[in-house]
């Protein structure tokens, strides 16, 4: 990691952690939700602009499960968010996912390719803008997503859980009201084609000698904030 002003910023190849935290009201004591998603990444870029991570393929995370071990979504919409959850390890599959963030934009771009990388698509996480911390980053996803095609098309994703989450008080109507506005924001990018859509990330390839980071036994530390 190199200093960068008051900013610590990492170089490619580091390791780091992407996490979020549950939704929810703060708890009594005012502290963050717990973590309930890790992914470990590879830093691509990280300057003042931008911050770029990939998620390999074969990657361990940790992410929500059921008590019983279910998946999330496996479980019907009317209680996906109430029944009892805990978190479990998985493998990231698939070929791999870039993601890109913007400092305090309230969204992540993140690119998927197929097999052979034939570029598939830009993802639009709507989620609570990163805090970076010496490990990682951390967030808060907002349930409303955004996908977006290589012929500028693009529609938004998840809709149903978004209003679900308000119904059980995962988002309050004021927080529910500014991820709508920043899907707005989102969504006039994406027509103005602004960046990270126009700038050629789709070409972009990891380097081969990356090693997959480990996944951390303490994964869901709670960490000192930097500057960001």
């Amino acid at each position: 990691m190199t200093g960068t002003g008051e900013t610590e910023r990492w170089a490619p190849g580091d390791q780091i952690l992407w996490r979020y935290r549950g939704n929810g009201p703060l708890r009594h004591d005012r502290s963050p939700n717990p973590v309930h998603i890790c992914r470990p990444v590879t830093v691509v870029q990280d300057t003042e602009s931008l911050l770029a991570v990939w998620v390999a393929p074969g990657t361990e995370c940790m992410k929500p499960v059921l008590t019983d071990g279910t998946d999330v979504h496996a479980e019907p919409l009317a209680t996906r968010y109430t029944a009892p959850r805990t978190t479990a390890r998985s493998t990231w599959l698939g070929n791999g996912v870039l993601k890109l963030a913007r400092p305090g934009e309230p969204w992540s771009v993140w690119l998927f390719w197929e097999q052979g990388w034939q570029f598939r698509s830009w993802y639009v996480n709507l989620e609570e803008p990163r805090t970076r911390w010496a490990g990682g980053i951390d967030s808060e996803d907002h349930f409303l997503d955004i996908s977006v095609y290589p012929d500028r098309s693009w529609l938004w994703r998840d809709e149903d859980e978004f209003d679900q989450a308000q119904r059980v008080g995962l988002l309050t109507p004021e927080v529910a009201q500014q991820v709508r506005a920043a899907g707005r924001a989102a969504v006039g990018v994406i027509r103005e084609w602004g960046a990270p859509f126009r700038d050629g990330w789709e070409h972009w390839r990891p380097d081969p000698h990356w090693r997959v980071p480990a996944l951390p036994d303490d994964w869901d530390r709670t960490p000192s904030p930097m500057p960001s």
